[in-house]
């Protein structure tokens, strides 16, 4: 229903949203730098669970550990294989001070990690250790944040089940930090050329390597500035920006070359859900149509 999806203006916890992306990105990075390579790069993002954001279990030396964020009741817990765990609580502190104990207790728990501590995706990032500027964290907006996420998981989750072709699991990139799923239409993709900030051009390529349509939820950090929807075709097909779209909220960005849908537009219809998989459905149908996709063969009806 309609209030079980949070408000959640960002101008009321910007402060608090870039460091805890920042605090995403240390525990990503951890993740990267133990799981194995998967196609698209679909072994680092983090996954919503029913307390917050988890790695799922990672790899390390014949056993295997996870982290946790708990956004009920605002801690990180590492726990491992072997029985070992450690709980740091999340509140007001710096990226530096965040960083150095996740390390020492990863240490303390047999857990030896090195990483990049260059944050990516950010334009002027300040390194992990380094960085004495991020510092917020208010727990209400953070649950609000976690609990949107949970009603869009579980919406982006269904849209998913009914693809029969390749799919992304529904992940949070902690990069970007958005939640997101992405078809694929079984086709190879031109090479792609970006200028991400702090990542290099082949990181981008394999993630973008065959032919998308992709859709995802940001909370509006980055400069956006609220909380959206987001979807868009790569290569993207002509004709995609004029394309029909639903709900009547939806837009096409010229500047992002993605069709928006803002999340309180929602949020705040009679049915969320239904809004959401209208979004959904069509510009999806604006990229496999006009991109000529084997619609018959790649999707199953919905039931």
């Amino acid at each position: 229903m309609a209030g079980d999806w949070p408000d959640l203006p960002l101008d009321d916890w910007a402060e608090t949203c870039a460091t805890l992306h920042l605090w995403t990105q240390v525990v990503g990075k951890i993740r990267l730098a133990h799981a194995p390579m998967i196609n698209h790069w679909w072994q680092v993002p983090l996954y919503v669970t029913s307390r917050g954001l988890t790695t799922s279990p990672i790899p390390y030396a014949g056993t295997s550990f996870q982290i946790d964020f708990d956004f009920i009741d605002h801690c990180l817990k590492i726990q491992t294989s072997t029985g070992g765990v450690a709980t740091i609580k999340l509140g007001p502190r710096s990226v530096a001070e965040f960083y150095a104990e996740v390390m020492g207790r990863l240490r303390e728990l047999g857990l030896e990690t090195r990483i990049w501590t260059m944050p990516v995706e950010i334009a002027d990032a300040i390194p992990f250790d380094q960085d004495t500027e991020h510092h917020s964290y208010d727990p209400d907006h953070v649950n609000r944040f976690w609990r949107a996420l949970v009603q869009v998981d579980r919406v982006f989750t269904q849209f998913r089940a009914r693809f029969l072709g390749k799919v992304s699991p529904v992940h949070f990139f902690w990069g970007s930090f958005d939640l997101a799923v992405t078809r694929f239409s079984g086709r190879t993709a031109p090479g792609l050329t970006s200028n991400t900030p702090h990542l290099g051009a082949w990181v981008m390529q394999e993630a973008y390597s065959h032919e998308v349509s992709s859709c995802g939820f940001w909370p509006g950090n980055g400069g956006f500035g609220r909380a959206a929807f987001f979807s868009y075709a790569y290569p993207e097909p002509e004709g995609f920006a004029a394309a029909p779209t639903r709900p009547d909220a939806t837009y096409y960005d010229g500047d992002l070359g993605q069709f928006i849908l803002p999340y309180d537009a929602v949020r705040q219809a009679p049915s969320p859900d239904a809004a959401l998989i209208d979004y959904l459905d069509s510009t999806y149908a604006a990229a496999a149509d006009l991109g000529h996709w084997d619609r018959a063969a790649l999707e199953r009806a919905p039931h």
